[in-house]
């Protein structure tokens, strides 16, 4: 990777320095980064004194680095909740942990209803692929039972927003639902067996404050919802037509259709709730052009992790190498970068973001209100970027959607680097990062991840965690962008928010 003129870049010092970022952030330490938490706080400072040691403006509160961003964070208490079948005289009664976990109550600490039962299949209503899970069936006043995901027919970005838990539980209270139970699946228990992640329900839920203190995408008309295990999922839907294998026969054909259940079900959920707060990480390198310079283009990168939990072979700190401090130090590479290179017209904003982990809170906050003169007009995003050998490309996810994708198209010609599509639509990546909060906002948006043609084979097996970014090829993906990205007015081309 060639320099450009007055560049001091140094493959090797770059890699040092992401390399040393890199161990610093997914040190013991800091016990895994949890938003909120004295290991989170430390890693923030970290990140303050990188970019200040960088000279870049800070871009926080009352002239410092650090953007606080006010949550309600809430614990699960297991004795409260529950999940209780009613059919035909029988009483089915479900376990917490073994067979599901109510979610957190953010708007009422306890809260307990029973109601009739409908089946909504994914719970989506998207007309302009002529699909609706609501057709003919009346959801109003009963507790809705549906899967994760979209249909596969639908294209990857569109899947995507369709497939997030907010769209849908969306959908279920403009509809007059009063619970949801999402249930599990067998392909999903393959990937993703239910004993592993149920195990952490301990680790606590957190949710944006509005100005009055309100928690936010909440959905209080929803009084109780839940998720349920694959077992769990066979015994609710024993009762439908064919019984629960040719529900999932369906699934697995795309060919689900909505019915009513028999009987009652009773969900209840108990909750400890409290405020607390974390601190967005924002510093700047301002525009030269007097009036783009109020335009800010932003990199973002979360700065959070998930933090201690289950012990996973006698460790119970969750470090966090590869999700995220890898994408946070080399945000900040290619912050120290574009301060070494000629200035852009328009400024750029350099921000790490917490409670990522937590739905992407940090980012709403800072996509909502930047407290920056002027607006955003563009984000990059960068998130878990593997890399296990050279690479020939980089996956831009959300480029067919925005003007950004000039800009990117011509910055990958440059350094020979080819853009490759979505390798997992099924993994519904276009709303699992930090970019979906600015897409939200309708900002243009692009999350940077690491490619799928490798134009070396990996002589090595896969790197441990520690020392997985000791490469020259680590910081690729972020160069073609934090310098020329200075795109005319940008804009959605078909927004899917």
């Amino acid at each position: 990777m060639s320099a450009s003129p007055g560049s001091t870049h140094d493959d090797a010092d770059a890699a040092r320095r992401i390399e040393a970022d890199l161990r610093f952030l997914a040190d013991d330490l800091l016990e895994g980064r949890q938003a909120g938490t004295r290991g989170y706080d430390l890693a923030a400072r970290y990140v303050e004194a990188r970019f200040r040691a960088m000279g870049l403006e800070p871009g926080g509160d009352a002239g410092s680095y650090l953007r606080a961003v006010p949550m309600v964070q809430g614990l699960r208490i297991p004795d409260g909740a529950e999940l209780v079948l009613e059919h035909d005289g029988q009483r089915l009664e479900f376990a917490f942990e073994r067979d599901f976990l109510p979610a957190i109550g953010f708007d009422v600490q306890r809260s307990r209803v029973s109601a009739p039962v409908v089946f909504v299949g994914y719970g989506v209503h998207a007309p302009e692929f002529g699909y609706d899970d609501f057709a003919g069936i009346e959801v109003e006043g009963k507790i809705a039972l549906m899967f994760n995901g979209a249909p596969a027919r639908f294209p990857n970005d569109p899947r995507a927003f369709h497939s997030s838990g907010r769209e849908k539980l969306a959908a279920l209270a403009a509809r007059g639902a009063v619970g949801a139970v999402m249930l599990s699946d067998p392909e999903r228990e393959e990937r993703a067996p239910w004993a592993r992640g149920a195990r952490n329900w301990l680790t606590p839920g957190m949710r944006l404050l509005d100005e009055e203190g309100r928690p936010i995408d909440t959905f209080p008309e929803l009084q109780v919802t839940a998720a349920a295990s694959l077992e769990t999922a066979r015994a609710l839907l024993a009762q439908a037509p064919g019984g629960a294998a040719a529900v999932f026969k369906d699934l697995e054909a795309g060919t689900l259709q909505p019915f009513e259940l028999p009987g009652t079900l009773t969900l209840a959920q108990r909750s400890v709730l409290e405020p607390v707060t974390s601190h967005n990480v924002v510093a700047m390198l301002p525009g030269t052009d007097p009036e783009l310079r109020l335009e800010h283009v932003v990199f973002s990168a979360h700065l959070d992790h998930v933090g201690i939990g289950a012990p996973v072979d006698g460790d119970r700190i969750y470090n966090g190498a590869y999700d995220n401090a890898l994408g946070t130090a080399i945000m900040l590479e290619a912050a120290r970068m574009s301060r070494d290179t000629a200035r852009p017209r328009r400024t750029l904003v350099f921000v790490a973001l917490t409670a990522e982990e937590k739905g992407l809170l940090g980012a709403h906050h800072f996509a909502r209100q930047p407290g920056l003169e002027g607006r955003l007009v563009a984000n990059l995003n960068m998130d878990m970027p593997l890399m296990f050998s050279a690479q020939d490309d980089v996956v831009p996810y959300g480029i067919e959607h925005s003007s950004l994708r000039g800009p990117t198209e011509r910055a990958a010609a440059r350094l020979g680097v080819q853009l490759s599509p979505d390798p997992m639509p099924e993994e519904v990546v276009f709303v699992r990062s930090d970019q979906y909060a600015f897409v939200r906002q309708g900002i243009p948006a692009l999350y940077l991840d690491a490619g799928i043609q490798a134009s070396e084979p990996a002589s090595t097996p896969r790197p441990r965690p520690a020392s997985s970014c000791a490469t020259t090829t680590t910081s690729r993906p972020t160069r073609p962008t934090c310098r020329s990205t200075t795109p005319p007015r940008c804009g959605w081309r078909g927004s899917t928010s």
